[in-house]
């Protein structure tokens, strides 16, 4: 196989993104060895800048490493599911208050720019999954905290992990649609409680969903 062309920014970070990716496109199975060896022909590096990269998917979640045995792609339990999709709910709903209250009427047709988009991706699953995580995230930039921010940044990268298993229940994608109309219905209207209370619904009914 020949080796993929990387781009002048730190290797090990250009490593770990496109180990990243293919964790997401599950090309990397959660439970799965990581094989280093082939993995650094393949990209025709040594094996340094990948234990690297492993190291920044390891503080990420993405990435187990296991003394003597090597690196594994994270398998997620139930409770670790359940952790995640709990402080999402936390942090999320609270910067949808902020938003209600504190956000110019440009940003909030931003936020419906965005809704309209997700409301006409519900035939493709995984571009909805992608204007849904841009809702939340230009939401978040809104809300201007940047140690949240960061923080809803490395648990969506677990929650992801998991994300085919909740988009693939049946009416699941008809649902998040509606509770994202209720979340931006009450951001429009200003209600920081009740923006916060239809945030907090999606999460504990996207956990429900991926359970």
């Amino acid at each position: 196989m020949a080796a993929v062309s990387l781009t002048p920014r730190a290797l090990y970070e250009e490593v770990a993104e496109l180990l990243r990716q293919r964790i997401f496109n599950r090309e990397l199975t959660p439970g799965s060895w990581i094989d280093e060896l082939k993995l650094a022909e393949e990209y025709g590096i040594s094996r340094t800048p990948l234990r690297e990269a492993l190291k920044v998917l390891a503080t990420e979640g993405l990435v187990t490493m296991k003394v003597r045995r090597g690196a594994y792609v994270t398998e997620v339990s139930e409770r670790d599911l359940s952790d995640v999709y709990h402080l999402l709910a936390l942090l999320e709903s609270d910067a949808a208050s902020v938003v209600a209250t504190q956000a110019t009427d440009a940003q909030i047709k931003e936020l419906q720019a965005l809704h309209k988009d997700l409301e006409k991706a519900t035939a493709d699953r995984e571009r909805f999954f992608q204007i849904n995580e841009a809702f939340h995230m230009r939401m978040l930039e809104i809300a201007n905290n940047r140690w949240r921010d960061q923080m809803v940044a490395d648990l969506r990268k677990v929650m992801k992990l998991n994300r085919h298993n909740s988009l693939l229940k049946a009416g699941r994608i008809e649902e998040s649609l509606a509770e994202h109309r209720a979340i931006m219905d009450a951001l429009a209207a200003r209600n920081g409680l009740l923006a916060a209370k239809k945030m907090q619904a999606h999460f504990a009914n996207g956990l429900a969903a991926a359970g």
